[in-house]
Formats: C-alpha cells, structure tokens, sequence
C-alpha cells in the first residue's frame, strides 16, 4: 500500500506533466499541421524504411535522406506549385481588377433587371472591397505559416524516419492497453492515416482533373485554377464538386454563353458527379471503409484547427476519436476483443465499416 508521500510524488509528478504538456501544445498549437504532416508522411514511409534498413543493410542516416527527397518530390512539390497557383491568381486580380468587376458587372445587371435592386451601390462596393482586403491578408498570412510548416515538416519527418522503431516501441508502451490491443491499435491507426492521407488527395485530384477537362471543354475561364479549387471541394462527398461547377455554369449563362453553360450543367450531373461515387468505390476496395459523415465533419473540424492541411487531418482526427471509443466500449465497457472498426478489403475479401 503506497505511503502518503507516495501518493503525493506520484501525483504531484502527473500535475507536472499535464501542466508543462498543456503550455507545450499551446506554444505548439500555430506548427500543428508540421507536426502531423510529419507523423502522416511517417506512417506512408515507414514500410520503405525498414525495407531499406532491413532488406538492403542500409544506414538509418542515408535512408532517412532518401525518402526525404522522396516526400519533397512527391508531396511537398505538388502542394508548392497549388499555392504559387494560388499567389498567381491573387497577383493577376490586383494587377488587373477588371477581371474580377466585369463578372460582377454582368451579375449586377441580371439582378437589377430582374428585381430592381443595385448591387454596385457604394454602401456594397465597400463592404467588396474590405472584404477581399482581408482575405487577401488572411491567404497571404496563411500562406507564409504553411511555408514555415513544411519546414517543420521536414525537420520532424526526417529524426522520426531515424528513430522509427525505437520510437514506435516507446508510444506502445505507453498506451493504456494490454500488450496485444496496443498492438491492434498501433495497426488499425496506421491503416485509418493510410486511408487518409493516400484516399482523400488522390479522390481530390482524380475528381479535380474531371472537372479541369469539363472547364477547357466548355471555355470556363482560368480552367485551371478551378480545376485546383475543385480538388478542394471534393473533400464533401456527393456534392463537393457542385460547389465550383455549379457557380461556374451560372457565371457562363450571366456571359450569355447559353450552350455552354448547358454543356457544362450536363457533365457536371452526368459525369463529375457520377465520378465522385465510382471513384470512391474503388478506392474503398483498397483502403479502410471511412464513413462519410466522418469525412465531412472531419473537414469542418480541420479547417480551422490545421487551415489547409485540415482537410487531411480533420477526417484523420475524427476517424481516430470514434475508433477510441469504440475501443472503449469493447474494452471496458462490454469486457470483449474489440473488432475492428475499419476493415480493408485488400485481396479481394469483403469488408464492413461497423459500429458507426
């Protein structure tokens, strides 16, 4: 039986702990998309690592050095070049501001023709104008920490690729399960990041790239970027894509481009919104079984927490807290194995998303 002091050592160490934990996440709390863009490339690259160090005798240090060219080259690139997209565009509506008036032109007349309201009155030109100011400042703030974390990223990343074992072993232990669940959880979480940070870029990029060929075909101006920002909205299943396409036939009709816009109406119903559906259909064959409710509240909770890299890490989030708990309902509440919550369908076996 633990003494007075005992008890006064054991918990005053824990008040310690949780008090310098919670002043280092708040410090932590602006590099938080770093730090779990570093654990996600992890999880990705683990398996080449001990296949490297493992199969092919090499040092952790070299090895480590390869799949951090790796991941620049294949993650961290492709991201660069979106954001430069995006730092372009705002570029070209400062320089040329008659880009973004002449549309609002156009719309202003349908709508004053039509109900006798004037969009252009100075009380709305102004309130335009602060508006995009501010999110001018906010994207360009944005864009500035997003650089400051992929340096943080990297940095991680690469003394998480040399101590991966040592440091996979010290996080086992220190789960509150028995030696056995810690390591059913350790390999449902690998597979729920998997899921993620492999299933919702590519669902975006496929989608996104649907849509690009459906702006060029149809004459949307500044395809490209729409193709981008398209991607993007992808991450709310069913009727993701229809935020862009959508406003964008209606922009075509206000420019009296009537067909097109009509063509472009008839692939998004047919074609871009039919491909979410395939597409994840077929991803889901390969990947854990991620409910879609998951992903789009996911994405509601990333957003502001994470901004950008929210979209991956918001599903991430959530998918991992409903799978705690139903670790815990089986675990302790029901006194049985807890099965899994996620189930691939790898091999051609069956699989079914269970308890949500």
């Amino acid at each position: 039986m633990e003494s007075v002091r005992e008890q006064y050592w054991r918990y005053s160490l824990f008040v310690i702990i949780l008090g310098l934990g919670l002043a280092i996440f708040i410090e932590l709390t602006p590099y938080l998309g770093g730090l779990l863009g570093a654990m996600t490339l992890y999880v990705l690259l683990r398996g080449q690592m001990r296949y490297l160090t493992t199969r092919r005798r090499w040092h952790r240090g070299p090895a480590a050095l390869l799949l951090l060219i790796e991941a620049i080259v294949c993650f961290l690139i492709p991201l660069q070049l979106v954001v430069w997209l995006f730092v372009d565009k705002i570029q070209s509506v400062t320089l040329d501001p008659q880009s973004l008036i002449e549309p609002l032109r156009h719309f202003a007349s349908f709508i004053r023709d039509r109900s006798g309201y004037d969009l252009l009155q100075d009380a709305n030109l102004s309130a335009l104008v602060s508006a995009l100011s501010r999110v001018g400042k906010d994207l360009l703030q944005g864009i500035f920490s997003f650089g400051v974390n992929i340096l943080i990223l990297l940095f991680v990343l690469y003394f998480m690729l040399i101590g991966g074992p040592r440091m996979e072993n010290y996080f086992r232990g220190l789960l509150p399960f028995r030696a056995a669940v810690a390591r059913s959880v350790l390999n449902e979480i690998y597979m729920i990041v998997r899921s993620n940070a492999i299933g919702i870029p590519l669902i975006a990029i496929i989608q996104g790239s649907i849509a690009w060929i459906g702006y060029l075909l149809f004459g949307v101006p500044g395809a490209l970027f729409w193709g981008v920002i398209t991607c993007f909205a992808t991450v709310l299943p069913v009727v993701g894509a229809a935020l862009v396409w959508v406003p964008a036939a209606l922009y075509l009709a206000l420019m009296h481009h009537w067909g097109a816009a009509l063509g472009l109406t008839i692939y998004g119903v047919l074609v871009i919104t039919q491909s979410d559906n395939v597409v994840r259909f077929a991803l889901q064959k390969r990947m854990a079984d991620i409910h879609p409710l998951v992903t789009i509240l996911g994405v509601l909770i990333g957003l502001p927490l994470f901004g950008f890299m929210g979209v991956i890490f918001g599903p991430l989030l959530l998918a991992m807290f409903v799978f705690f708990v139903h670790l815990f309902k089986c675990d302790y509440l029901e006194g049985r194995e807890p099965s899994r919550l996620f189930v691939s369908r790898q091999d051609g076996q069956s699989r079914l998303t269970r308890d949500i």
